[in-house]
């Protein structure tokens, strides 16, 4: 059994938010993560906040109180997404703090997030809604991450990046057709920006997973699940079932990155 001190907290978060300073914030925020020893990545753009930073568990708890009430953000990051996981090793290899001209690329200006997206849904809501009869359920994440686990029922756009979303919501998306959608990703960033897409495109009713798969895993009891599979991660845990936690996969040979 692994020692309790020597576990590992993981944070990940995300908010849409307007940050027209978002240059000036990057090393303040590198040098109150180092100060922290935290490890992982976080991505600065006009439009908002995107990361997961691992760290001692104190640690994380005071990086998650500056986020969202401290002076550096000055309460700009007050509704921020914020889920915890803990992880036996520390499960990246160092810092990063970048600046991006998105915080998930989707390559779409008609999607500002920080003006319109779809209605959220709660984890202890989802079932109820994805068992309607006149929902389409759509997946928003990679084609690989779709293979190792999704919701019964879903769609798989069968893209290889999220900036493809659009492609496929172009061909295969009817705002006359589909009048009501609910999508959902790891987090909730990247459903969250596609609804912002397709309410802008016209599309009628469009729900998101809050908190994404992440936050239904951590919430939803396994035998009223309707998850099947493994929620994949970008960082070496490779993948997280239900309560979060980590599961054993066969050696990977994907050699992909974080989907920014």
């Amino acid at each position: 059994m692994s020692d309790p001190d020597s576990i590992i907290k993981v944070a990940a978060f995300y908010q849409f938010a307007a940050l027209p300073d978002y240059r000036g914030l990057r090393e303040p925020l590198r040098a109150f993560c180092a100060g922290l020893q935290l490890k992982g990545s976080v991505l600065l753009a006009q439009e908002g906040i995107n990361g997961t930073l691992a760290g001692a568990p104190e640690a994380i708890d005071i990086l998650a109180h500056e986020l969202a009430h401290g002076d550096m953000f000055g309460g700009r990051l007050n509704n921020l997404e914020l889920k915890f996981s803990a992880a036996e090793a520390m499960p990246f290899g160092r810092l990063k703090v970048r600046l991006k001209k998105e915080i998930v690329t989707l390559g779409d200006t008609t999607a500002d997030p920080t003006s319109q997206v779809g209605t959220y849904v709660d984890a202890s809501d989802w079932n109820a809604l994805i068992s309607a009869p006149d929902i389409l359920l759509l997946d928003t994440r990679n084609a690989f991450e779709v293979a190792m686990g999704t919701f019964e029922g879903a769609i798989d756009p069968g893209i290889r990046s999220f900036g493809q979303f659009k492609d496929f919501a172009a061909v295969g998306l009817d705002p006359a057709k589909h009048r009501r959608i609910a999508m959902f990703c790891t987090g909730g960033i990247r459903c969250e920006k596609a609804s912002s897409h397709l309410l802008a495109r016209g599309f009628a009713e469009v729900y998101h997973l809050k908190g994404g798969i992440l936050k239904y895993l951590e919430q939803v009891p396994e035998a009223q699940s309707r998850w099947r599979g493994e929620c994949f991660v970008f960082d070496e845990r490779v993948a997280l079932g239900h309560d979060l936690r980590e599961r054993s996969l066969l050696e990977q040979d994907m050699g992909h990155g974080r989907d920014e």
